[in-house]
């Protein structure tokens, strides 16, 4: 699963083309591996309406994969924000032009790196913590028997 900030959804288009590219290359069966392909776009919170833009709407690329393999989770404007904007970043942008420029291959031991990874150590680490806990509140309810909510817990662990 590929998971990223996502505005308009150019970086997953150009993902997915190199995906593409890629195991034409290695002549492997693209139908079988695009069936296995996730993506999950953080997405900045806006009003719900049929008009709200919606990325993969409107990526032609997106047509080609069954549609349960996007999914979006929208974050509170500033949430969005700090993720997208001034959070720093553990790696530097791997933009074409830098494939063959050698300091890309070392990662960056510095200060703020390190402060930065301790960071998404912790966010990850409480993502597991609220999840863990939001499967044992909804287990614990008489609901649960229902095999309908079972299944949709049984996704989140």
């Amino acid at each position: 699963m590929f998971v990223d900030i996502v505005s308009s959804g150019g970086t997953y288009e150009r993902l997915y083309e190199e995906l593409r590219r890629w195991i034409s290359d290695e002549r492997e069966t693209w139908d079988v591996i695009r069936r296995k392909l996730r993506f999950l776009g953080l997405t900045c919170r806006k009003r719900t309406s049929p008009n709200t833009f919606r990325w993969q709407q409107h990526a032609e690329w997106a047509e080609e994969i069954p549609a349960s393999a996007i999914g979006n989770v929208s974050l509170e404007a500033g949430v969005y924000s700090y993720f997208a904007d001034r959070q720093t970043k553990l790696t530097r942008s791997f933009a074409r032009w830098s494939w063959a420029d050698p300091s890309v291959a070392a990662p960056d031991h510095g200060q703020r790196t390190r402060q930065a990874l301790a960071e998404a150590v912790a966010v990850a680490e409480a993502g597991r913590t609220n999840r863990d806990r939001l499967v044992r509140a909804i287990a614990a309810e008489p609901a649960f028997a229902e095999p309908w909510l079972r299944s949709a817990v049984n996704q989140l662990r």
